[in-house]
């Protein structure tokens, strides 16, 4: 039997994906309709300006992806992830915010999204989006992903300067005094001053003692992210 003989396997693929979008500003409401105003693929089957009003109207509707803005009024978009979540097959969620913040992105992913778009939202973009997390399960965009991994790829420390922290970077590698006066461009005495201002700070008298107290920072850092 070929797919033409068998009704369900049509259906199966030519329905369009049912996409529910939640979005404070009414303004882009008929924006969003014209997008998927001549959209085969997906379907605009509901639109709201907040989470409560997407739960007392989509009681027993399932959607496939839910687009969600991050900032709402009563329940914020990123604690609607847990309501969204309790249709009976879980949607793929995508948020969207004017913000690209780290802490805004990954609170997001904690809580269960799947995808992160900045607005304002291109016709192209959106789309690109929603195929990007149809067919891969995740989306993100070049400036988050670089935000992301620019974030676990420099240790910063609250307490200490933005050089101290350049110099702590660079300590953790290997790097010996010289080579990291060589790296930042300055004296290796400018170095030394630095490197005894971290030593009182972490209140310990050799490279050793402060290497084993920034690991166990890190280490903090990472379990409290």
């Amino acid at each position: 039997m070929t797919k033409s003989d068998n009704p369900n396997l049509v259906n199966m693929k030519t329905n369009p994906l049912k996409i529910a979008i939640i979005d404070s500003d009414e303004k882009l409401h008929p924006l969003y309709r014209f997008y998927f105003s001549d959209e085969s693929r997906y379907q605009l089957a509901a639109i709201h300006t907040s989470v409560n009003k997407f739960m007392h109207h989509s009681v027993g509707t399932d959607f496939d992806i839910v687009v969600s803005e991050v900032n709402l009024t009563g329940i914020s978009g990123i604690d609607g992830i847990s309501y969204f979540n309790k249709q009976s097959e879980a949607p793929k969620i995508l948020m969207t915010s004017q913000k690209c913040d780290f802490k805004i992105i990954k609170e997001a992913f904690k809580k269960g999204a799947d995808g992160f778009l900045t607005k304002p939202l291109t016709k192209n973009r959106f789309f690109n989006a929603l195929e990007e997390l149809h067919h891969h399960g995740v989306v993100l965009e070049h400036d988050i992903a670089r935000k992301i991994i620019h974030s676990f790829q420099i240790k910063t420390f609250e307490r200490f300067s933005k050089k101290e922290n350049q110099i702590i970077e660079l300590l953790t590698q290997g790097y010996t005094y010289k080579m990291i006066a060589d790296r930042l461009c300055v004296t290796p005495s400018a170095v030394n001053f630095h490197i005894q201002n971290i030593y009182v700070k972490l209140n310990v008298n050799s490279k050793a003692e402060a290497l084993k107290k920034l690991q166990e920072m890190e280490i903090r850092q990472l379990n409290a992210a």
